[in-house]
């Protein structure tokens, strides 16, 4: 390590922090700073997040003591710095790297990060279980629940807050709130506000008089209704938590959590209060990198920087997601009952263009799912044509709202998955891999997969003229392929799916993903003198039975591929379908393994699990051997 890192290169634990001078900790949270600029800008990750929290992170581990105190990092995409300060500051360097650390915390990595989290709004929920564990336990360590202002829009986050403020167990909660500056005036006023709130003098004050009023033979509780009133009163004027002290959870701050010294006093002073509370601190995402400070949207994750010799590539072919927005602007302009809804990823599912066309038919509910999905049902049942973006793992998160709000009722939103399939450094939390399975087992449901950005254009004039329930799209963090803009786009036979090249004997039926992976098979067999079908599945649910039936009729092998579980997959589907029909082909499916897969290069991963062109060639060439 380059002797820049003056400090930082002597940091192996959150031990060796603990007797650094104020001066030597502000200069620690600068190499930090500088440390994750440098590793992240070659490798990639997420950038902005975790640089908006680096005097947050060293000073969580300058008061308390991890592990035995459970830090939990909301997400954990933000987490960077607490990875460096906790023996993995070399490991660095290889974050969200096949066979390196991972983008989130993991509990299997470092005995530090207490809870492995890819989604928001779970940190306050488990920090109520870690708490309650400890009471059951005994023991007597602090629980820090680390979110974010965005994650506190979801559900999870409330029912969280709403269960703690009834157990009342101690607890603490920071909020960090990246989306606002403080003002000099209402900064001033907050630092001097919150020092007096959280000075331990204060609350044992405060605590005293309470106790006081209760020992009066008389009057005790018009006296405390009056100091109550007096107390919110204040707080309602210059205090925005008021609401956090209504649910039973104390409320200090905000103060500037980018102001290290004050962040450290603030801790110190209220880690041993014996209730729940929630330290709300105001950072500046991006903080110390000017481009992500003025864009954090842009530099929230970015990809790694290209390598000597290295060149980009000359293929513009846009993106599924871009070829989803721009097609939904499109459609938008003649169809009014058209809306779009997303999950708090208007950039990520390609919505941003549809929201500045059409800003009044355009709805970003937070990190909150489960509402998406209802709040679309009842557009729905109102004649309008909702079309929900979500990620495919995502989704996940409102399944009971699927079946229950959507499918029982057989309401035509439609969805779009972005993200199907394994989506690379991020790993498991946000590979979509589960969707075939948990979407094809409800009733009256449409699935369908696009090879390209061309169907992906048809399969959505298809949802739009179906009427009879949910449909739903999936298709990959990855280019279109081929996207003729010029082409009208049509709707299509549901349930049909189309042959793309004819052979002998064996059979390849391909979904979404996987239709290039067995293009490219297909060539590589056929240098080999061996020529095979290639259909594409292009629907899961419904499928096409008449065609099915007729490959397991002419063929003698079938095999299917596709970037999804085996349990509940197409190929299970197809292997059930085939089971009563006599002298039928023989099913081979290449699915994913029945595991949860590492992170890395999208490339890598499918080497790992045998989904590539030499992958599907060289079992094909087995069976006719």
């Amino acid at each position: 390590m380059s002797d820049k890192y003056r400090l930082l290169k002597n940091i192996d634990s959150p031990a060796d922090i603990k007797s650094l001078s104020e001066a030597d900790l502000i200069q620690l949270c600068q190499e930090l700073r500088d440390y994750t600029i440098e590793v992240v800008s070659e490798t990639g990750g997420h950038l902005a997040p975790t640089l908006g929290v680096v005097e947050l992170s060293v000073a969580l581990h300058k008061v308390f003591n991890s592990p035995k105190d459970k830090i939990i990092w909301d997400v954990g995409h933000q987490a960077y710095a607490h990875k460096i300060l906790t023996g993995r500051r070399e490991a660095l360097k290889t974050i969200r790297q096949y066979g390196g650390i991972s983008g989130f915390c993991k509990p299997l990595e470092s005995e530090h990060d207490i809870y492995g989290a890819g989604h928001a709004s779970t940190s306050i929920s488990a920090g109520v279980g870690f708490a309650i564990a400890r009471d059951l336990k005994g023991e007597k360590h602090q629980v820090i629940s680390v979110i974010g202002d965005g994650a506190l829009t979801g559900g999870l986050s409330f029912e969280g807050l709403n269960n703690l403020g009834i157990l009342r167990t101690r607890m603490m909660i920071i909020l960090n709130d990246n989306e606002m500056s403080i003002s000099p005036n209402v900064g001033a006023m907050s630092k001097y506000l919150s020092k007096i709130t959280t000075n331990p003098l204060y609350n044992r004050v405060r605590d005293e008089l309470w106790k006081i009023t209760g020992k009066l033979p008389i009057g005790k509780s018009t006296i405390r209704t009056g100091m109550k009133k007096i107390e919110e009163s204040l707080k309602n004027l210059l205090v925005p938590g008021v609401i956090f002290d209504e649910m039973g959870i104390r409320y200090f701050g905000p103060i500037d959590g980018n102001d290290l010294p004050l962040l450290i006093s603030t801790l110190e002073n209220i880690k041993d209060i014996n209730t729940p509370i929630l330290l709300h601190i105001v950072t500046k995402k991006g903080l110390g990198f000017a481009q992500a400070e003025a864009n954090p949207a842009k530099f929230h994750g970015i990809g790694p920087a290209a390598k000597p010799g290295q060149t980009k590539s000359k293929d513009e072919t846009p993106p599924f997601l871009k070829v989803f927005g721009d097609e939904l602007s499109v459609l938008a302009r003649t169809d009014k009952r058209i809306v779009a809804i997303t999950a708090a990823m208007r950039d990520g599912t390609g919505l941003a263009g549809f929201a500045d066309e059409h800003p009044n038919r355009f709805f970003d509910v937070g990190i909150a799912e489960g509402h998406a999905v209802t709040f679309a049902a009842a557009l729905a049942s109102q004649g309008l044509k909702p079309f929900v973006a979500i990620y495919s793992t995502f989704l996940q998160r409102a399944y009971d709202m699927l079946v229950h709000d959507i499918a029982v009722q057989k309401l035509p939103v439609i969805f779009m998955l972005d993200r199907a399939g394994l989506v690379g450094e991020d790993g498991p939390t946000h590979h979509g891999v589960l969707d075939l399975a948990y979407l094809s087992s409800i009733p009256g449901v449409v699935v369908a997969a696009p090879r390209n950005g061309e169907e992906l254009r048809h399969l959505m004039q298809t949802a739009l003229a179906h009427d009879s329930g949910p449909f739903f799209i999936r298709y990959p963090k990855a280019s279109a392929i081929k996207n003729r803009v010029t082409i009208k786009s049509k709707a299509v036979e549901i349930g049909k799916w189309e042959t793309l090249s004819t052979g002998k004997d064996i059979a390849i039926i391909a979904v979404g993903s996987m239709n290039p992976v067995a293009a490219a098979a297909i060539k590589i067999l056929d240098s080999k003198g061996l020529k095979v079908s290639h259909i594409d599945a292009k629907f899961i649910k419904p499928f096409d039975e008449a065609l099915l039936l007729s490959l397991l009729k002419s063929n003698k092998h079938i095999v299917v591929i596709e970037e999804n579980n085996y349990p509940g997959s197409l190929a299970q589907t197809i292997k059930a379908f085939a089971e009563p029909v006599e002298k039928c082909a023989r099913i081979h499916a290449h699915t994913l393994p029945d595991r949860f897969v590492t992170h890395g290069a999208r490339a890598k991963l499918l080497a790992e699990v045998e989904l590539t062109p030499e992958d599907i060639a060289a079992s094909i060439l087995e069976l006719k051997n």
